[in-house]
């Protein structure tokens, strides 16, 4: 069996802290899962991301707010405006609280993030997140998982408690979505402008994304400085116009993860990089976060996706353990030892 050279000589450079460049992460993409250097790949990310990251896995929560048929009209969510099958609802405020305080009350929860559709009651949103900002624990951060905003509406954001923004200028936005690329970019650098941390992913991959359609994705949150890069899958959802393209699988997910731990190598506001949904492969290959979900999920068919697609704190803590992480990182400069949580 050989192993190609070119490639051996990136990761090399890659484990002497050099970051791979946007064709050479093309081109690590163009082999297949299931070969000898996809496999040194995860293995060089996974040493990498372990010793950036000083093996401290992060754990985020989100809460789906609310449900409704969403006019971005996305191909691969179960909320699209014109092939959604589910009714409109809102979660309580006394819901919400309750499903946060089911995150927050341990102190291991890093970030809590709330989530709606892409229309939202902003006004309602606010309110929401200074109730939230009075109630969570001392250091927990909040993140916002909406749709596109301005600048007026980032600051307020930011003056009420709000830390960061989830915001994606997806896979084929415009395409598969009823989204404009613009807009969502000009969110983006808003976000950075008014000094919220951007979390960033790599979504939704499908089988039919080439390496260098994915490259260009990847490092647009090296262009905007991403504070956590990810990469997510598409799920198969029967209802969904992508339905019929297929899904890939968790091993090829786990290699468009270590190919975004080696391009952020660089890259000084990347602080974690995430994998979604989560799994040990990814966290095997250069990820250090996962997600616990409650409430409303684009990726479920159930109306609360706990218990379903939506993991808890316990689960996540259980794989970031199972995946060889010693500590939790609960607050920037705070964490805790999973050893110590799972000894026997």
């Amino acid at each position: 069996m050989q192993f190609d050279t070119q490639a051996e000589g990136w990761l090399r450079d890659a484990l002497a802290g050099r970051p791979i460049t946007k064709e050479e992460c093309a081109c690590l993409l163009q082999f297949p899962e299931t070969a000898l250097e996809a496999s040194l790949l995860r293995a060089v990310a996974d040493a990498t991301s372990r010793e950036r990251f000083q093996n401290q896995g992060i754990v985020l929560g989100q809460v789906g707010v609310e449900i409704a048929a969403c006019p971005g009209k996305c191909k691969f969510c179960s909320f699209g405006e014109g092939h959604t099958q589910f009714s409109a609802s809102v979660m309580s405020e006394a819901d919400i609280l309750h499903n946060a305080t089911r995150f927050t009350a341990s102190g291991e929860l890093f970030a809590l993030f709330l989530m709606t559709m892409h229309t939202f009651d902003f006004a309602r949103l606010l309110h929401t997140v200074r109730t939230l900002r009075e109630r969570s624990p001392l250091g927990t951060q909040l993140v916002v998982n909406i749709g596109d905003f301005d600048r007026v509406q980032a600051l307020e954001l930011k003056a009420a408690g709000v830390n960061g923004a989830y915001h994606v200028c997806r896979l084929r936005e415009g395409t598969d979505t009823a989204l404009d690329p613009e807009r969502r970019q000009a969110t983006i650098r808003t976000i950075r402008e008014c000094g919220l941390d951007w979390y960033n992913c790599c979504e939704p991959i499908g089988p039919e994304h080439g390496p260098e359609e994915l490259a260009e994705q990847i490092f647009l949150g090296l262009e905007y400085g991403c504070f956590q890069h990810a990469a997510m899958r598409r799920v198969y959802i029967p209802s969904a116009p992508l339905a019929s393209r297929g899904q890939i699988s968790e091993l090829r997910l786990a290699q468009v993860v270590a190919v975004i731990a080696l391009a952020t190598l660089g890259c000084r506001e990347t602080r974690s990089i995430a994998v979604h949904e989560p799994n040990l492969l990814g966290l095997a290959a250069g990820a250090n976060t996962v997600y616990a979900e409650t409430g409303a999920n684009p990726r479920d068919t159930e109306q609360d996706t706990t218990g379903h697609r939506g993991r808890d704190m316990a689960v996540c803590k259980q794989m970031l353990y199972e995946a060889g992480f010693s500590q939790l990182l609960v607050s920037q400069g705070k964490q805790v030892s999973l050893l110590e949580t799972f000894k026997s």
